[in-house]
């Protein structure tokens, strides 16, 4: 697994199949960004089938059927669709296009599974949170930096145990490398991917209302800009956000494209979560000057100092929770409002957004 790259970052972790062979069937539809990999990676660790792919890419389809062994390369989006046996469709297309994707999806009676951001605008977000209400579907997003990263679920793990106490405060840091040679022309337009708020920005916003137990929340203030790609005019390369949650929990993160070439990852991930009786500190995917491996957890509590290096130790439970919940209509994997109240607070961040010229 190469960590230089964040659009193709696809972490593997241990087989733990939740299910048996052939029980959840699900296809990937849109390779548009390699977070699809990672996506597929869950799925299958947890027992899932991929039947499908479907991409109008004839170079992306024959790289996904080289690593997948078994898929079947579709002859359109509607060949996976009217699959009775295909439970969940799964997609990293173009962001704009993920919204209605889903609609699709859920149309055909199959769950939906898309990469963050799962919706780029609000019309798109009342469309699909009506379709899930009208269909019973369950519409999920990858938002990889909480659920593919076994720091940030140790992280959730002591907070559920009391470790720090009432969480009060999240300060979230997400830069990434920019690789700008190396990315599709979608990648610089704000009305495709929406915005670096929603792009990267809702990985945080998520993080945030999971570590406090929030159901609700505000934007109080927030801010992009464009400071080093003034051939992409319209691109944003910084943002961040201030969030005030109904509990009165608060949130500031930052997130850019300014990893510099000397870092040993695609970009230096970290979260800071104070509680009232002690703080935890996450190195997601190195420490810096120190240690190339991810998954540090730092936890400072009434008993001492601790560094916990949980790297290949918790594993990523998410993805077969999300199995059962589509095989039983539950919501034990993430609940369904808190995925899309996550994308309506970066969406608002966005819209608000002053803009820094």
């Amino acid at each position: 697994m190469q960590k230089a790259d964040g659009m193709n970052y696809a972490p593997i972790g241990k087989a733990s199949p939740v299910c048996g062979p052939g029980e959840f069937r699900f296809a990937a539809v849109g390779l548009d960004h390699g977070h699809i990999y990672g996506m597929c990676n869950g799925l299958v660790e947890a027992g899932g089938e991929l039947a499908w792919v479907f991409d109008p890419d004839p170079q992306r389809v024959a790289a996904f059927c080289a690593t997948y062994r078994g898929v079947r390369a579709a002859r359109s989006e509607a060949e996976v669709l009217d699959d009775p046996a295909v439970r969940l469709v799964a997609s990293a297309t173009v962001p704009c296009r993920r919204g209605p994707l889903g609609l699709r999806a859920m149309a055909h009676g199959k769950d939906y599974f898309a990469d963050k951001p799962p919706v780029t605008s609000p019309e798109q977000l009342h469309a699909a949170r009506r379709t899930v209400a009208e269909t019973g579907r369950i519409y999920a997003a990858y938002y990889a930096e909480r659920l593919h990263v076994e720091a940030a679920v140790k992280a959730g793990d002591l907070i559920r145990q009391g470790a720090i106490g009432r969480v009060v405060q999240v300060i979230g840091l997400g830069p990434h490398r920019l690789n700008a040679p190396g990315r599709p022309a979608w990648f610089w337009d704000p009305k495709q991917y929406g915005g670096i708020l929603v792009d990267i920005g809702s990985h945080q916003i998520e993080q945030f209302l999971h570590y406090t137990g929030a159901s609700g929340g505000r934007v109080l203030h927030s801010k992009v800009a464009n400071y080093e790609n003034r051939d992409h005019p319209d691109f944003q390369d910084f943002g961040d956000a201030t969030l005030l949650a109904d509990n009165g929990a608060t949130s500031y993160f930052r997130v850019d494209w300014f990893t510099p070439a000397g870092l040993g990852a695609w970009g230096d991930g970290r979260t800071l979560i104070l509680g009232t009786d002690g703080y935890i500190e996450l190195r997601k995917y190195l420490d810096v000057a120190r240690d190339a491996a991810g998954d540090h957890v730092y936890l400072v509590d009434r008993n001492g100092e601790h560094h916990l290096p949980v790297h290949g130790t918790v594993g990523f439970p998410y993805f077969g929770r999300l199995i059962l919940d589509c095989l039983h209509r539950t919501e034990n994997a993430m609940p369904q409002a808190h995925t899309f109240l996550a994308i309506e607070l970066a969406l608002a961040a966005q819209a608000q957004a002053v803009k820094i010229a």
